[in-house]
């Protein structure tokens, strides 16, 4: 498995010398769909390279996910690997749809690369495997462009986490803050420690509280109106903070199989109501994050992803952390991993490195992902 992976870098590298790497400015699509079922995040992005990379976001969109789809893939990781299979070429037929809607509404006339993280609906690296639907080699066809996608696979099987991603580009995007923390279906922060960066996820965070959301018919928990609403058990509390993960150094990431499997069970074994749950795992977040922050000696750190809007969380944060935290604009805010993965293919189509061993703990840095590209028919 790992010569085969070997060969397929190498002839990816081979067709970066012969096509990207002369260029310094690229316009691509950035696309992101993550654990917590918001929807999918699409934006159009320039890229420039002159002593250090720049960026721009243009349009940009969050299509949020049906109920059909919201069911399909929260129940995903239950399913037999032939019914991932069928659940993958649906979906992929979906991205496509999508990613031509943003194009012919946007009027886009030229684009290097669509860069696309695809879905994840398994992730073991334990048992070194880890599957995002979305990315079949179909995908370019039916874009009409070159797609870089499937970003994880290379690097479980380098031994590494698979995850998280996003740190490259907040080394080379986002150098100017101490750390960067993202609040989406999980919480994974990015740092420099010693030297290297690290990065590693933290907690769930609205793989979460948007479940417990629904359970009081709400999508999400607007402002965290809810859990502020509610009261924390404390005997929870302490069970949460007692989960063993949390007692692993990192490398380290998760799944949604370990929210289903350890959290879920645990949050119900208490029969407290949707509120106290909400209020008791809010804390939780804060509590984690805020530790962690402070372990490393965070002073300037930037937050990023759909969580940011719950203002009680946020609030909790401040009142635990020693640092400052930054909130930026709303586009980045929401467009951020959409962002580092459209750089992700860039840096994969120049065959740089765009994945830190000292992050997932893989053998070695590499380019991960791959490359289908499109030819035009004459």
């Amino acid at each position: 498995m790992l010569q085969r992976y070997l060969l397929i870098e190498l002839f990816s590298i081979l067709i970066s010398i012969f096509t990207s790497m002369i260029k310094e400015n690229y316009t691509v699509l950035g696309i992101m769909s993550g654990t917590s079922l918001d929807g999918i995040d699409i934006c159009e992005l320039r890229l420039h390279k002159t002593d250090k990379w720049n960026y721009e976001i243009f349009n940009s969109v969050t299509i949020a996910y049906n109920d059909k789809w919201k069911n399909r893939l929260r129940s995903a990781s239950e399913l037999s690997r032939k019914k991932i299979d069928e659940l993958d070429i649906d979906y992929t037929r979906y991205l496509a749809e999508l990613i031509n809607d943003f194009v012919s509404s946007n009027q886009l006339s030229h684009l290097d690369a669509v860069c696309s993280h695809g879905h994840t609906v398994l992730h073991q690296p334990q048992n070194g495997f880890t599957i995002q639907i979305g990315n079949r080699e179909a995908l370019s066809e039916l874009v009409k462009s070159t797609v870089v996608c499937d970003f994880r696979i290379q690097d479980v099987v380098l031994g590494g986490q698979g995850a998280p991603l996003v740190p490259i580009g907040d080394k080379l995007l986002f150098s100017n803050f101490d750390s960067c923390v993202n609040l989406g279906g999980f919480a994974n922060l990015s740092l420099d420690f010693l030297g290297n960066r690290v990065a590693f996820d933290i907690c769930a965070v609205n793989t979460i509280l948007n479940n417990y959301s629904e359970k009081l018919n709400q999508p999400y928990d607007e402002d965290g109106k809810l859990a502020a609403s509610g009261t924390p058990n404390k005997n929870l509390f302490i069970a949460l903070n007692k989960l063993p993960f949390y007692g692993k150094s990192f490398p380290k990431s998760l799944g949604i199989e370990w929210v289903n499997k350890k959290v879920i069970p645990l949050l119900e074994s208490y029969n407290e109501n949707p509120q106290n749950i909400l209020c008791t795992y809010t804390h939780h977040i804060a509590h984690q994050i805020s530790n962690i922050l402070n372990k490393y000696n965070c002073c300037k750190i930037l937050f990023t992803g759909g969580g940011v809007y719950n203002s009680y969380l946020i609030e909790l944060i401040k009142e635990k952390s020693l640092g400052t935290v930054i909130v930026p604009d709303s586009q980045l805010v929401e467009f951020k991993e959409a962002l580092v993965f459209g750089l992700l293919g860039v840096l994969k189509l120049r065959g740089e490195v765009n994945c830190l061993r000292s992050v997932t703990g893989a053998k070695y840095d590499h380019s991960s992902g791959k490359i289908y590209p499109f030819e035009k028919q004459s």
